[in-house]
């Protein structure tokens, strides 16, 4: 089965953090996609907690928790090296942890250096981030 090295670079934030006027998860996949990173995906968490030691949980009674949202990014290892930088700029005080990874399979072959990438944000249901964006 053929392996392509790449590196999964994850973004641990709040669902409450803003970079500037925008959710600080939105402002990193804007970016990833704007830069054409190969892809990333967003996952809104159901509980978590951070340095506060305070657990925020999903509950109907308060639909505006500030949740735990991670941006995963998997990709080429210079493509990492590349746009790392701006998105440790863009996570703030997030946590941000990068580790070598091998994608299996002809899912390597999407592991690229330019445009072209599909970003996906989870939670409610997948959103794709429009390719003239």
């Amino acid at each position: 089965m053929p392996s392509t090295p790449g590196r999964r670079v994850q973004v641990f934030v709040g669902e409450a953090d803003h970079a500037g006027h925008r959710p600080r998860w939105l402002a990193i996949l804007e970016h990833l996609r704007r830069e054409g990173a190969a892809g990333a995906t967003v996952t809104r968490g159901v509980a978590g907690f951070g340095v506060h030691s305070r657990i925020h949980t999903a509950s109907i009674l308060d639909l505006s928790a500030d949740l735990p949202m991670v941006v995963t990014w998997i990709d080429a290892p210079d493509a990492v090296e590349r746009l790392l930088p701006a998105v440790l700029d863009l996570a703030g005080s997030g946590i941000v942890t990068v580790e070598n990874v091998e994608v299996v399979g002809d899912a390597g072959d999407h592991l690229h250096h330019g445009r072209g990438a599909t970003v996906a944000a989870g939670g409610t249901g997948p959103t794709t981030v429009p390719e003239d964006r």
